[in-house]
C-alpha cells in the first residue's frame, strides 16, 4: 500500500460519524462514509422492503436509500430539515442511510468500547461495539458489514447500477 494512503487510513482509525435516531446516538466508521447530504427527491421502487424508501439521483449516480428507523424496526417519522442522508460505500455499493440528524465525528479508541451485552430479546446483529463517552453517555457503533444480508446486498447492488448517459443524466 502507498505510504500516504496508510497514513490517511491510520488517522481515520477509531473515528466515527455520529448521528441520532430518536434519542439514541449511533456511530458509523468514518472510513465508509462518502458524504452527508440533505434529503433529495426519492423515487419509490416497487417490490422492495419498506425500509428501502427508494432511489435518489445524486449527481448522475443512482443510489438506494434506506430509512434507518424502519431498518431497526422503529416507527416512521416524517422527514424534517434536520433529516440527512449519509452516503456510504459498502462492498463497492453506494447506499444512502436516512437518519434523524448528524451529530459530530468522534474519536473512540478501542479501549473505550465494549461488546454489546447478549440480550435474549434482541440479537444486536447491527451493533459492533458500544462506545463509552465521558459524560456517561454511550454511542452504538454500527457493524456496517452486517446491516444487510446477502440477498439484500444483491437487491441493493442491482439498484445501485449507474444507468445514465454520457453526460450523467438519467
Amino acid at each position: 500500500m502507498d505510504e500516504e494512503l496508510l497514513q490517511e487510513e491510520d488517522t481515520q482509525k477509531d473515528k466515527y460519524l455520529t448521528f441520532t435516531l430518536g434519542e439514541e446516538l449511533y456511530g458509523i466508521d468514518i472510513r465508509v462514509v462518502i458524504e452527508i447530504i440533505g434529503i433529495l427527491p426519492i423515487t419509490k421502487v416497487p417490490e422492495v422492503p419498506d425500509y428501502v424508501r427508494g432511489i435518489i439521483n445524486l449527481r448522475g449516480k443512482i443510489i438506494p436509500v434506506i430509512d434507518m428507523r424502519l431498518r431497526f424496526g422503529r416507527e416512521f417519522r416524517p422527514y424534517t430539515d434536520r433529516t440527512c442522508v449519509i452516503v456510504i460505500e459498502v462492498k463497492e455499493v453506494l447506499l444512502g442511510l436516512i437518519i434523524d440528524g448528524v451529530s459530530e465525528v468522534l474519536s473512540i479508541p478501542e479501549g473505550q468500547t465494549v461488546v454489546p451485552p447478549e440480550l435474549k430479546a434482541a440479537s444486536n446483529r447491527y451493533i459492533r461495539n458500544i462506545g463509552k463517552l465521558p459524560d456517561s453517555k454511550v454511542v452504538l457503533l454500527l457493524d456496517w458489514e452486517k446491516l444487510f444480508d446477502v440477498e439484500e446486498e444483491k437487491m441493493l447492488s442491482g439498484m445501485n447500477e449507474e444507468r445514465g448517459t454520457e453526460d450523467g443524466t438519467v
